[in-house]
């Protein structure tokens, strides 16, 4: 997963304050159901801070993952 955090970082920038600095987190959840009751945590999810003001978003780093071919157009879509 290195590969797209290290992507998000390179192109980040701030929507709300224009900042270019982030930090990024993993997260991994569980679903509902059997998934909940047995504490599989298939759920992933990638938190993007800015480092300035501290608005987040939050990314499925396996769609992102899954478009290795267009990575930089999607990364750019986001982050200009």
């Amino acid at each position: 997963m290195g590969g797209v955090e290290d992507k998000i970082r390179e192109k980040f920038k701030c929507v709300k304050c224009g900042h270019g600095r982030c930090k990024t987190k993993e997260l991994a959840m569980t679903g509902s159901g059997l998934s909940k009751l047995l504490d599989l945590q298939h759920n992933h999810f990638l938190f993007v801070s800015c480092e300035n003001c501290g608005y987040v978003e939050v990314y499925n780093p396996s769609i992102l993952e899954g478009k290795k071919g267009q990575l930089g157009t999607i990364l750019d879509l986001f982050f200009g």
